[in-house]
């Protein structure tokens, strides 16, 4: 199992109960990596998924072409946009 990085290191603490720690200490024996190897990993690279896929919008070829033709074109603003402006205007200082 590969470091995940050579930086500074804090501790992180986790209580379990016996069952999670037994299939914990199974996976990281499977895999030839100590418990607290396995759970830094595995939580960072399930941190990374989370990240990306919270950051990242996917859009299909056929959305990613409306939305570019929205902003090559965009339609007119109608009254209840106008409206949320003026409220907006209203209600927030710059």
């Amino acid at each position: 199992m590969e470091k995940v990085f050579d930086e500074p290191r804090k501790r992180i603490t986790a209580r379990v109960s016996d069952r999670v720690r037994d299939t914990l200490e199974q996976a990281a024996e499977l895999l030839g990596a100590t418990v607290n190897q396995f759970v830094v990993q595995t939580a960072y690279v399930e941190a990374q998924r989370v990240i990306e896929r919270e950051s990242v919008i996917r859009l299909s070829q056929q959305d990613a072409q409306k939305i570019l033709a929205l902003l090559d074109r965009p339609p007119k603003p109608n009254k209840r946009l106008k409206d949320a402006v003026k409220t907006h205007q209203g209600t927030v200082r710059a």
